[in-house]
């Protein structure tokens, strides 16, 4: 009895001696590993006029020569010396979508993001390649902006921006068109310039707030004539293959879309985990409370199995970063900022709330690559700063996002409902 015992605590000791040692060699190999790997550093890069100054503006400017080209200036950048990344976009498993359109001199990348999205979303469900108007929503969207500015006497934001799930509340309240019925272009120009429109707007509503002018249907009928003069008025009706719809049953007959399938997934812990809560940024003006709340593990990982599994989404996140490259269209987070292990609900929310991450452009994710064991997303971008290279290349208009840029600095995403359905049963318990 005594034997055995004995033997068994030498046998107990030699299997903890043998776990200690290969503990110690996978910590001395991943040291050596670590040691190899060269850290980023960062220059001071003076930024050079690109598409937006080039083609954009000039066009803008051919009818509007009070709009200045923009003074460059130089930011803090990784240095991309000697780097290879994946940003072929033949490299990218991907999902239908069809090609980048530009927002032009528009902030509305919110909309553009989602339409793209939804037009995927169309093809998936349906086999239908149709190109909808972005700017059929943005017009109403502003209809519901100014309704809410009027409502709380002007203590509600107005502005260009907001947030994908706005797209999906018009659809329902007012249906979609397709492009060609409505354009919103105005006459003489290739891209949108909202600046002198919303200029106009933004001057009569801040009279409004002075006057105490608080007349909701003069309000409304004030603003719907400016953006008819720039942007065209909204069809009521119209004929799409031989029959007259509405935006409403095009939306429903043709389409097949149902709003209410399409869900917002965040991660950040101001607000309650595993619960649905209030995305707290400025572009969330009506202050929706739909955004389901999970911790980044639980976000990163439901991001990616859903473009694995064929669904495309919306992100929604900060582009400003050294590690962001419009020269090489990568983004990525740069061994100086925090190494990849060090990622977590802590490193987001310090970011979000110190106000280095921001909520500042929408994108359409469509595809998804894996080099060397890390994942990397391709980016369906209708900025500016995605189309500074070859017009005719296939990179024209996408950014190649590496994982941890992802799991760091996109805030939210929006999907279909079935591509997260195992996430969004936890939320019914």
């Amino acid at each position: 009895m005594w034997n055995l015992l004995n033997h068994s605590i030498i046998h107990y000791k030699l299997s903890l001696m043998k776990k200690f040692i290969t503990l110690l060699a996978f910590l001395v190999i991943s040291g050596i590993v670590y040691s190899q790997q060269p850290a980023d550093k960062g220059i001071m890069k003076e930024g050079k006029p690109g598409y937006f100054q080039n083609t954009i503006m000039k066009d803008v400017r051919a009818i509007d020569d009070s709009q200045q080209p923009a003074q460059t200036e130089k930011r803090f950048q990784a240095d991309l010396s000697g780097k290879e990344f994946p940003n072929k976009v033949a490299l990218y498993q991907q999902e239908w979508h069809l090609p980048p359109v530009s927002q032009g001199n528009s902030n509305t990348c919110w909309c553009f993001s989602t339409t793209s999205f939804l037009e995927s979303e169309v093809h998936r469900l349906t086999g239908q390649e149709i190109k909808l108007s972005e700017m059929y929503t943005v017009y109403w969207e502003y209809v519901e902006k100014a309704k809410r500015f009027v409502k709380e006497r002007g203590h509600s934001a107005f502005s260009e921006g907001s947030e994908a799930n706005a797209v999906t509340r018009e659809f329902k309240e007012y249906g979609i068109v397709p492009e060609s019925v409505y354009s919103g272009m105005e006459p003489g120009r290739k891209f949108h310039s909202h600046a002198k429109m919303f200029g106009e707007l933004d001057k009569y509503l801040e009279n409004i707030r002075t006057t105490n002018a608080w007349n909701e249907a003069g309000v409304i009928s004030t603003v719907k004539s400016i953006m008819d003069h720039y942007m065209g008025t909204p069809p009521a009706t119209f004929d799409w293959k031989g029959k007259q719809y509405t935006p409403k049953s095009f939306l429903s007959e043709v389409l097949k879309l149902n709003p209410d399938d399409y869900v917002d997934i965040t991660s950040y812990m101001q607000q309650p985990f595993w619960q649905k809560v209030e995305y707290e940024v400025s572009d969330n003006w009506w202050h929706n409370k739909d955004y389901y709340n999970v911790p980044v593990d639980e976000y990163y990982k439901a991001l990616k199995n859903a473009i694995k599994n064929h669904y495309t989404m919306v992100v929604g996140g900060d582009v400003s970063e050294a590690g962001f490259s419009r020269e090489a269209q990568v983004a990525f987070i740069p061994s100086f900022d925090i190494p990849l292990a060090n990622i977590d609900d802590n490193a987001r929310q310090f970011r979000f709330s110190n106000g280095t991450t921001t909520d500042d452009h929408g994108m359409h994710l469509v595809g998804y690559y894996e080099k060397d064991g890390t994942d990397w997303f391709l980016i369906k971008d209708s900025g500016s700063g995605s189309r500074n290279n070859d017009v005719n290349a296939p990179e024209f208009g996408f950014y190649f996002f590496r994982g941890d840029y992802i799991k760091l600095k996109m805030m939210d995403f929006m999907v279909h409902k079935d591509a997260v359905k195992d996430l969004l049963k936890q939320f019914n318990k």
